[in-house]
């Protein structure tokens, strides 16, 4: 049975308060009211007015703005008080004498964390802060709680996260933070559509997950009584689309994947996927490299104690090191670089059979029954693959990892792939296509034999796939890019939750805590 909690002091008095100004004929919810300007371009006004030369003592442009109430000081017959909106904030002046008594009451009446529309006319005081004169005064909503503290905001990270609109109410740093986040997106799509791909949006319920490496999470649908999933990955699809006859298309949207919480994993996150028919990895490179880059540049760095950004955004700090984002970025194979790092050749301990032996030596930890392909993959993850701090295109992976990639001609135990790895973790994934359908199917029934045996987040057998497939696909390249990784890259942002409005939480009361 539902019940109501009782109020805490505070919220006690706020809706004592709210009843006051109704009392006063100021309702505090349900109100109507059009600023027309924001904040901002009431300043840029004022900038406006003063630069055409007015004569003294005239009154300034007429405005009528809305925000939230930040800053209120009583001050006998005047009260100073600061709104904000999305944009910034601005000081407002309320004064006994401009509004009349009744209407000054109602400005007494009022607490932090209160929406407000006032109409007046623009001025400086004598500090040359830029301020509304307010000539009357809308109350629009009545907050009844406290907001956060005014000038240092929430100091605590689970609260930030799991009351975000607390967070993005006390900071405008916060704010800007989530619109770089928007900037970068369009900056890829501006990337993508010079190009002449075409975006489209493709099921996120599926029947059979396939496309990557994932467990998925199952839901039910009533009508039809079966079980469908969550999509891991965008890719089938795309390349279905391929197989239609689209030559660029490409998507952003969110994918899903039943595992832990950690600060590069979310359950839920955002992928873009790219693919280009009559296109190889070499092609999904240099789209890679423009879309890093330009996103780069549509993101400034974050300034450093207030000092303004570096100017040259492909020259940014991540955490405590330089990053450097010049193109081209270092292209090097998977085996190269285990050599480099482990210091054996990993193809000739293959070739000998001495991987597993040279693999423990280097301190890899192996599970029983990997192939050779699993334990070269393994060596170059645990062992190589932090060590990446400035871009690093890695080529040329185990076929046995890459189960929809094409073999290479030279040596098709491995296959045409490349991560783009920066900072240490994966960025970007792709392929050129593999578009023979024999060779699918037999890596497909691998997928789902190493399933039966245990490896859950192997990808079942998708007939309705293949059967696309063997209508014809044409060679084709295609790309993965992990879009809260990036944005977490370029706002030198230490976790996934620091760049998703609403990251997904562990239930309060939950004995566990989360990571």
């Amino acid at each position: 049975m539902y019940r109501r909690m009782p109020d805490d002091p505070l919220m006690a008095e706020r809706r004592r308060k709210a009843e006051a100004l109704a009392a006063l004929g100021l309702p505090v919810y349900n109100v109507d009211f059009r600023p027309d300007h924001t904040l901002e371009e009431a300043r840029q006004a004022l900038t406006g007015w003063e630069a055409t030369g007015p004569p003294a003592d005239t009154p300034g442009p007429p405005v009528a703005v809305a925000g939230r109430l930040m800053l209120h000081r009583i001050q006998g017959k005047s009260v100073f008080s600061h709104l904000e909106d999305e944009g910034g904030r601005m000081q407002v002046w309320f004064r006994q004498d401009q509004l009349g008594e009744p209407a000054f009451e109602a400005v007494r009446l009022l607490d932090l964390g209160d929406i407000v529309g006032v109409s007046g006319t623009l001025m400086r005081t004598r500090r040359g802060e830029p301020t509304v004169l307010v000539h009357t005064l809308t109350p629009l909503v009545k907050a009844l709680r406290q907001p956060p503290e005014k000038f240092h905001g929430l100091q605590d990270q689970e609260t930030r996260y799991r009351k975000r609109y607390y967070d993005l109410m006390s900071s405008a740093g916060q704010r800007r933070h989530f619109q770089h986040r928007a900037e970068l997106l369009r900056s890829v799509r501006r990337t993508l559509e010079g190009r002449d791909f075409l975006e489209v949006e493709t099921p996120i319920l599926q029947l059979i997950p396939g496309g990557g490496h994932a467990v998925p999470f199952r839901t039910h649908w009533n009508a039809l009584h079966t079980d469908v999933y969550l999509r891991i990955a965008i890719e089938l699809h795309l390349k279905r689309l391929l197989v239609g006859g689209y030559r660029r298309v490409y998507e952003i949207g969110r994918v899903f994947r039943n595992e832990g919480l950690s600060p590069r994993h979310n359950p839920e996150f955002t992928m873009l996927e790219a693919y280009q028919a009559y296109a190889d990895y070499a092609d999904m490179r240099e789209l890679t490299e423009a879309i890093v880059v330009g996103a780069a540049q549509a993101v400034p760095p974050p300034a450093e104690g207030g000092d303004p950004p570096a100017p040259d955004p492909l020259c940014r700090r991540y955490g405590d090191r330089d990053l450097n984002l010049t193109p081209p970025f270092r292209t090097k194979t998977m085996a190269r670089l285990i050599e480099e790092v482990c210091g054996f050749d990993p193809v000739r301990a293959w070739d000998d059979g001495s991987l597993d032996a040279r693999a423990r030596q280097a301190g890899v930890e192996l599970q029983p029954g990997q192939g050779p392909g699993t334990v070269f993959n393994e060596v170059y993850e645990q062992k190589v693959e932090r060590t990446l701090f400035d871009p690093t295109f890695v080529l040329d992976y185990p076929a046995e990892v890459s189960p929809l990639a094409r073999r290479r001609k030279d040596d098709p135990r491995f296959v045409e792939r490349f991560e783009l790895v920066v900072a240490g973790r994966e960025l970007a994934n792709a392929f050129s296509e593999l578009n023979d359908p024999i060779d699918q199917r037999a890596r497909f029934e691998e997928q789902a034999r190493q399933r039966d045996l245990g490896a859950t987040e192997t990808q079942p057998l998708d007939e309705d796939f293949l059967e696309a497939i063997e209508a014809g696909m044409p060679p084709a390249g295609g790309l993965g890019i992990g879009v809260d990784r990036l944005v977490m890259l370029l706002t030198d942002s230490p976790g996934i939750r620091d760049v998703l409005l609403f990251p997904t939480m562990r239930p309060t009361g939950d004995a566990e805590a989360d990571p």
